[in-house]
C-alpha cells in the first residue's frame, strides 16, 4: 500500500537525473478490492516515471515568527536628562518621558522627541500606551475572528460584523505597504 508523497506542480530534486522538476502526473496503480494504490509514481516530464525515493522535495526556508506570538511590547520610563525643571506639573510622570519597547534588550521600539512630549504630555503618554497594548488587541482580534469561524451559526449577526472588521484591521497590519504615490484614501477604505 502506498500514498502519494508529492503532489502535482510541486517542485522536485530528481536523484538519478540530477536536475530539479516540477511534478506534471501523479500515478496511482490500483488493485480491485484494495482501498488504497500498490505503488505511486511521479511524471515530472524526463522521459520516465521516478518513484518517491528518487525525488527530494524542495526545502522552504522557515516563515517568520508572528510577531502576534513571539513579541511582548511594553512601556519603559526614561529619564528626561534635558528637561529644564524635572518637576514640570504638566508632566503626569515628571522628569521621565515614555518609551514603548519592543524587544528584550529594551533598546528597540518607539521613542519621542522632548520638545514633542512638551508639548502635549498626556497625548504623548496616551500613545504610548495604546502602542503598548496593539499586541494584545491583535490578540483578541485573531481570537474573535476564529471563534466566529468556528461557530458561524450560533454566532450573533453584530459580532459576525465585529469579526468582520477585525479581519479588516488585521489584514492592514500584515499587508505590505502600498506604493509610493497610493492614495491614503483608497488604502483605509480597504
Amino acid at each position: 500500500m502506498a500514498k502519494a508523497v508529492f503532489h502535482k506542480g510541486q517542485r522536485v530534486y530528481v536523484k538519478p537525473v540530477a536536475t530539479w522538476a516540477v511534478i506534471e502526473n501523479v500515478h496511482p496503480q490500483w488493485v480491485k478490492g484494495v482501498e488504497e494504490p500498490l505503488r505511486v509514481t511521479y511524471d515530472a516530464g524526463l522521459g520516465r516515471d521516478f518513484q518517491a525515493h528518487e525525488l527530494a522535495a524542495e526545502e522552504r526556508a522557515p516563515d517568520k515568527p508572528d510577531l502576534i506570538e513571539t513579541e511582548n511590547w511594553r512601556i519603559l520610563r526614561a529619564v528626561n536628562r534635558l528637561s529644564q525643571d524635572g518637576r514640570d506639573p504638566r508632566h503626569p510622570f515628571p522628569g521621565t518621558f515614555p518609551v514603548v519597547v519592543t524587544d528584550e534588550k529594551d533598546w528597540g521600539g518607539w521613542r519621542v522627541p522632548m520638545a514633542e512630549y512638551d508639548r502635549d504630555p498626556l497625548r504623548i503618554e496616551h500613545q504610548s500606551r495604546v502602542m503598548s497594548n496593539a499586541l494584545r488587541l491583535m490578540r483578541v482580534a485573531r481570537e474573535l475572528i476564529e471563534f466566529t469561524q468556528d461557530y458561524p451559526h450560533e454566532t450573533p449577526g453584530q459580532l459576525l460584523e465585529l469579526a468582520r472588521q477585525a479581519e479588516m484591521v488585521l489584514a492592514a497590519v500584515y499587508h505590505e505597504p502600498q506604493p509610493k504615490g497610493a492614495d491614503p484614501a483608497t488604502v483605509a477604505a480597504e
